[in-house]
């Protein structure tokens, strides 16, 4: 399906048809949870059906035009219908003030549009409160109103409010559709098989690292610390977790950012280990990997991938970020 009949989207063609499907035959939910791995297009996704949802010249049922005053401002997030609600930064909490502000908004009918809607990126970010809170709404939703949530997994937010909405769960892309997508863009092929790799067919987080240097940089920085960590003794490797988690440098944020890198690493060491097919993210890393990967049992790496994912888990629950640090860098082997 070509993107001008998917809503101009890359990818995730099933997701629009059931959406258009929704608008055609009057089936609207009340609330719809878009799950998937960051930088997916989940996001992108929502917004579209929001401008499915209000557009005032419709090619056809279920087909925003893209071009007019409401779609155009709906693209821009500065449409008087639409409200967004995150946290204040990624990796942050989304607090109950944020949702009751909202939720007064909600009980007006719609001011120019034919729904309003509300939209709650990364909804796993929000606190027990905030939660609870967006429950209430969820259970007893205005007929113009509809809800849209973005979240990493479905498993990741409370089982009422799951079960109180449509889920429709995201995945990676095929790397040659990223790849494509990023040539299309002007990126020269080396550079966008990389990037297509490196983002493991999520194009939003490709497109970030093509235009982000600091973001590719980091990101080498980070896999240059974890070669010289499995070198290290004891004492560099608590002196790291200090520094890693050192609260004047907006460690938390940080110390996620860098999880998530270390944490595609060794499921491609994993993955050689295993002897797997699927293709590898860190392909500029390979010879790296592969000698690791001669050295670990596949039940050693598997338990660096557990230990990295639970960790990941435990920093989104306000868990003691330097003992975590130390805890997981102590248990990586040392000398390969």
């Amino acid at each position: 399906m070509s993107s001008e009949k998917n809503w101009s989207l890359l990818g995730h063609e099933w997701a629009v048809e059931m959406l258009r499907e929704h608008l055609r035959r009057d089936g609207l939910r009340h609330a719809y949870l878009f799950a998937g791995p960051p930088g997916v297009g989940r996001r992108s996704l929502a917004l579209r059906f929001a401008q499915a949802l209000n557009c005032t010249q419709p090619l056809a049922a279920g087909e925003p035009c893209l071009e007019c005053r409401t779609c155009k401002q709906i693209e821009a997030r500065r449409y008087p219908d639409l409200a967004i609600v995150q946290a204040e930064k990624e990796g942050g909490v989304l607090k109950v003030e944020q949702i009751r502000e909202v939720q007064r908004s909600l009980m007006l009918a719609p001011y120019q549009g034919r729904y309003r809607v509300a939209l709650f990126l990364r909804f796993h970010e929000a606190n027990a409160n905030a939660a609870n809170a967006l429950l209430k709404t969820l259970e007893e939703a205005p007929r113009q109103v509809i809800l849209l949530l973005t979240a990493d997994s479905p498993e990741l937010l409370l089982p009422t409010i799951v079960s109180r909405c449509e889920v429709l769960r995201l995945r990676p892309l095929p790397i040659e559709s990223v790849l494509a997508y990023l040539q299309g863009r002007g990126a020269e092929e080396s550079q966008a098989r990389l990037l297509a790799h490196l983002s493991g067919g999520r194009p939003g987080y490709a497109l970030r690292l093509s235009q982000d240097t600091s973001a590719f940089e980091f990101r080498q920085m980070r896999l240059d610390d974890l070669q010289k960590l499995l070198a290290s003794d004891r004492r560099a490797r608590f002196a790291y977790a200090e520094r890693l988690t050192d609260r004047k440098n907006e460690a938390k944020e940080r110390f996620r950012e860098t999880l998530l890198i270390w944490l595609a690493y060794w499921r491609d060491v994993m993955l050689r280990v295993a002897r797997a097919d699927s293709p590898l993210t860190n392909v500029d890393r390979m010879d790296e990997i592969e000698s690791l990967a001669a050295r670990l049992s596949l039940a050693e790496a598997r338990r660096i991938v557990n230990d990295l994912e639970n960790a990941v888990d435990r920093l989104e629950k306000n868990v003691n970020a330097r003992l975590l640090a130390e805890v997981l860098l102590l248990d990586w082997p040392k000398g390969t």
